[in-house]
């Protein structure tokens, strides 16, 4: 299961754990804020990196002004 739709609009998912993101996070703080294993959330934060919605800087993400804009698109 995806975060990103083909079309590029978040799934539920993904929206979700983007949001958990909004402030700078680990791997394993958005995991246990989403309640997911840290499997799903590492595999949506190589998906949202792919995409440049997050960047990374040593074990914290950050979100990108692209990551912004697709959530409050």
């Amino acid at each position: 299961m995806g975060c990103i739709q083909p079309d590029g609009l978040l799934t539920r998912c993904g929206e979700t754990m983007l949001l958990a993101m909004w402030n700078p996070a680990t791997a394993e703080a958005v995991a246990k804020e989403c309640r997911l294993p840290l499997f799903r959330a590492r595999s949506a934060i190589r998906e949202f990196l792919e995409a440049r919605l997050l960047e990374k800087q040593g074990e914290t993400y950050f979100m990108t002004a692209k990551g912004v804009e697709k959530l409050e698109g």
